[in-house]
C-alpha cells in the first residue's frame, strides 16, 4: 500500500510538470513567433526583459523545484515501489531531468545569456536573433515542452496505478 502522502505528492507533481510544460508550450506556440514577427530590436529587447524577470517568478520555483524533487521521486520509486508505478515514476522523473533541466542548462540558458550580452539595437544582436536564437532556442524549447509534458503523463499514469493499489511497496 502506498502512503497517502506519497500519492498526494505524485498528484502535485503531475500539476507542476504540466504547468511547466504549459509555459514552455506558450513560448513555443505563439510568444516566440510574436517576438520574431516584431521589429528585431523590439523582439530582442522584450526577450531580454523576459529572461531577467523569469528568475524571480513562480515559474522558476516550479522549474527548479521539480528538478530538485524529481530525483527524490526516482529514488523513492526505485527503493519502495515495484511494477508499473515504479517504472512510470522513474521514467517520468528521468525524462524531466534530461529533457528539461539538462536541456535548459546546456542550450536555452546559454543562449539567453548570449542574447543578454548584446545591445538590443545592435547588428550583432540582430544577426544572433535572426540566424540562431529564433530557431535553435525554440527547437530546444520544444524539447522541454515535450519532456515536461511526458513527465506529467508518466506521473498521471503512475497515479492511476497507485490508486488501484497494484504498485506494491
Amino acid at each position: 500500500m502506498t502512503p497517502t502522502w506519497f500519492f498526494l505528492a505524485c498528484q502535485m507533481a503531475v500539476i507542476a510538470y504540466a504547468l511547466v510544460s504549459g509555459v514552455f508550450m506558450t513560448f513555443s506556440d505563439f510568444v516566440m513567433r510574436s517576438l520574431g514577427g516584431a521589429k528585431t530590436a523590439a523582439g530582442v529587447e522584450v526577450m531580454q526583459v523576459i529572461n531577467r524577470k523569469v528568475y524571480r517568478s513562480i515559474f522558476m520555483v516550479l522549474l527548479l523545484g521539480m528538478s530538485a524533487i524529481s530525483p527524490i521521486f526516482i529514488g523513492y520509486a526505485y527503493v519502495q515501489l515495484t511494477g508499473a508505478a515504479a517504472i512510470l515514476l522513474i521514467t517520468g522523473g528521468a525524462i524531466y531531468l534530461a529533457g528539461v533541466f539538462v536541456v535548459s542548462l546546456l542550450f536555452n540558458v546559454p543562449m539567453n545569456q548570449k542574447l543578454e550580452s548584446f545591445d538590443h539595437v545592435g547588428s550583432d544582436a540582430a544577426t544572433y536573433w535572426q540566424k540562431t536564437y529564433l530557431t535553435r532556442w525554440v527547437f530546444w524549447n520544444h524539447v522541454r515542452t515535450l519532456a515536461s509534458g511526458a513527465a506529467a503523463v508518466c506521473f498521471l499514469a503512475a497515479c492511476g496505478v497507485l490508486a488501484q493499489g497494484t504498485a506494491g511497496g
